[in-house]
């Protein structure tokens, strides 16, 4: 176990759970993270649209990595990437690793 990284990630959890009264999950932050890239304010959302927010995450958090590069905003604001890098096969467990290094990562650029 990489204990630098789970504190490093619990360091970040804490700051993304502050204003919520409740310790988020990988999921509920990615899904964070979606809406605040989509930039768009509070708006009720499908279920097709939050699965939507949740893929903006993740390309704008691997983005950095080389693995997703930002095309612009389409005429209703969402913002498009492009996948430029194959993704890695990794078990589930070096997924979890890079998503949190990678969500560790955004929230050092941005808070």
């Amino acid at each position: 176990m990489n204990f630098e990284l789970e504190k490093k990630w619990r360091e970040t959890v804490k700051i993304a759970s502050k204003h919520f009264g409740e310790q988020l999950d990988m999921q509920s932050i990615l899904f964070m993270i979606g809406v605040q890239e989509l930039n768009k304010g509070f708006q009720k959302l499908s279920k097709d649209k939050k699965v939507d927010v949740m893929h903006i995450a993740i390309c704008s958090v691997l983005e950095p990595a080389g693995y997703y590069e930002f095309l612009g905003r389409d005429e209703e604001g969402w913002p498009h990437y492009e996948n430029i890098k194959k993704m890695p096969h990794l078990s589930e467990v070096e997924q979890e690793i890079m998503m949190k290094e990678a969500i560790i990562e955004y929230f050092n650029q941005k808070f």
